[in-house]
């Protein structure tokens, strides 16, 4: 009788969940069937590809793996998954190590990292004219934008700067969130083109994944490119990438994810770094003006954060952390996606994997801080 009665009741609870399902709007069946996000979703989306150009080979440092992490450090490490943790100095690979099936050929997903190289394009469109300036208003580009009279001030700057002040959802917790809805949604243009500007712009830091989604739209527009176009031809072949990327889309022939899902390899990442190490240049080629360089990776210190305090940890969608008397500009993404550069080391670190420490010490997730010091290691 009484497994009779748990048999029952068991049913009855599946019934109930798979009414929820089937009544679910599509992201949300999505969602419920994927459960958590992973460094291989590229698979689960349609993708279109960044094409890598002429190859440019990193050189091998005569010192490459001689030196190697401590058991101690790299068992720290290993506690968040990694999959690949690279170490270039004078542009010359130093340190590399892959994990699981991964080498330096496998494509991950960066995550927020992407937020970093729209920034870049953004600061190329400035440096070609087809963006007028970072005070630029977001309607005059986007008219559609300007059916919410809030939304008539909003400008670029403060889409960089995460100062947007727009009704977005940035729960990663939740089926119902805006946020989960973009990443398995299939209609980001209607997500996005509907926010309303809430709180003043330009005032405070507030960390949101549509400030990038809708510069991702700007770009196409003023443009004319897809997004992954404009970075393979600006960014991608100028800077010698080995490997094609891939930037997950909304849907077949869509728009990218421009607030994550910029999927490549380590050594390829490590570009990015390396232009930013170079003050927008790769070798002699000019990609992005310095003057844009110096303002991405400045910390917005007009803006408060949530303690009232000025923003020293946040520039133009990079990341500042301090490092013993270091300032070191980084991108970061969910799981644990970075790509460090150490200008007073002439160094780039890249670390990918599958998982970050949930506790932030100044904004900056503490597992960073083991990657730096690890690197600092290896280096001096």
């Amino acid at each position: 009788m009484k497994n009779k009665k748990h048999f029952i009741i068991g049913c009855i609870i599946s019934i109930v969940i798979l009414v929820f399902y089937l009544s679910s709007p599509k992201y949300i069946q999505r969602a419920i069937t994927y459960q958590k996000v992973g460094i291989d979703d590229y698979k689960i989306f349609e993708n279109r590809k960044i094409k890598a150009g002429n190859y440019i080979p990193w050189e091998l440092s005569k010192d490459y793996n001689k030196i190697k992490l401590n058991d101690s450090t790299l068992k720290k490490i290993e506690k968040y998954k990694p999959i690949a943790f690279l170490v270039i100095q004078d542009k010359k690979i130093l340190y590399e190590k892959y994990w699981e099936s991964f080498n330096k050929n496998s494509i991950s997903n960066s995550f927020s990292a992407a937020k970093s190289i729209v920034s870049l394009l953004i600061g190329i469109a400035i440096d070609e004219g087809k963006i007028d300036s970072l005070n630029q208003k977001v309607v005059d580009i986007l008219p559609e934008f300007s059916k919410n009279p809030q939304n008539n001030q909003l400008r670029i700057i403060d889409l960089l700067t995460m100062s947007s002040g727009l009704n977005w959802d940035e729960s990663y917790g939740s089926f119902y969130s805006t946020t989960t809805k973009a990443y398995y949604g299939t209609d980001l243009w209607n997500q996005i083109i509907n926010l309303k500007v809430v709180e003043q712009p330009c005032k405070n830091f507030k960390y949101l994944s549509c400030n990038p989604q809708l510069l991702g739209i700007i770009l196409n527009k003023v443009t004319g490119k897809t997004i992954s176009e404009y970075a393979s031809e600006k960014i991608w072949q100028k800077i010698g990438a080995k490997n094609d990327a891939l930037w997950s889309l909304d849907h077949q022939n869509g728009i990218e994810k421009a607030y994550c899902c910029f999927n490549s390899d380590a050594r390829d990442f490590a570009r990015i770094g390396q232009l930013i190490l170079n003050k927008g240049k790769w070798d002699s080629k000019r990609i992005v003006s310095k003057t844009y360089i110096k303002h991405a990776i400045k910390p917005a210190a007009f803006l408060s954060d949530e303690n009232g305090d000025p923003v020293d940890f946040y520039g133009l969608q990079w990341w500042i952390i301090k490092y013993k008397n270091y300032n070191i500009p980084y991108a970061r993404g969910i799981l644990g996606q970075y790509i460090f550069v150490l200008p007073d080391k002439n160094a780039v670190v890249v670390r990918l994997g599958h998982k970050r420490d949930k506790i932030k010490k100044s904004h900056t997730p503490v597992d960073a801080y083991l990657y730096i010091k690890a690197a600092f290691n290896i280096i001096e």
